[in-house]
């Protein structure tokens, strides 16, 4: 995990010299500052923010030197909140006909899975039926902030999968909410 955490800090190094720029590979490695925070978390090298805000840079600079991998039970917890902020990013793009039959809408849907998550510890008190990002109602979210939680909610969710030993490599890690 060390040497995965040491390959992202590199390719993000390298990506926040190349800005200001629109290339993928950038964005990508930009954005793979969260997989490399919620490593170091896992490391118990940085504290976790919450889903609706990503870290910051001089967390992710930690020293590895003394890392101590966090209790399994802590991590599969953890992976199984990112999965959920994962879901629910995905569901502002949801075709209603794509819902199990037991919901009559996303709204529902997203209630529910909302009151579940709180009851099990996973997820902060919902705001009027959804999660709450930043200070208010998930779905009020602008298209900036609704792309700023997905992308934090992928990483995370990617970090915590391959350090469970989900995919064979971090390029495959499967990501299904």
């Amino acid at each position: 995990m060390i040497e995965q955490c040491e390959r992202l800090r590199a390719q993000l190094t390298d990506a926040l010299g190349r800005l200001p720029t629109e290339e993928p590979d950038v964005v990508d490695a930009v954005w793979g500052g969260e997989a490399l925070g919620t490593l170091l978390w896992s490391l118990q090298l940085a504290e976790l923010p919450e889903y609706d805000t990503p870290f910051a840079a001089e967390a992710l600079g930690a020293e590895l030197a003394g890392a101590a991998l966090r209790p399994p039970g802590e991590i599969e917890l953890e992976r199984e909140t990112a999965r959920l902020w994962h879901w629910r990013a995905r569901t502002a793009q949801l075709d209603p006909a794509d819902l199990p039959a037991r919901y009559a809408s996303v709204d529902q849907a997203v209630a529910s899975v909302a009151m579940r998550g709180h009851e099990q510890g996973l997820l902060p008190q919902p705001l009027r039926g959804d999660f709450r990002a930043f200070g208010k109602v998930y779905r009020h979210l602008t298209a900036a902030e609704q792309a700023e939680a997905h992308s934090v909610a992928a990483e995370r969710h990617r970090a915590l999968n391959w350090l469970c030993g989900e995919g064979a490599t971090w390029e495959d890690v499967p990501l299904d909410t």
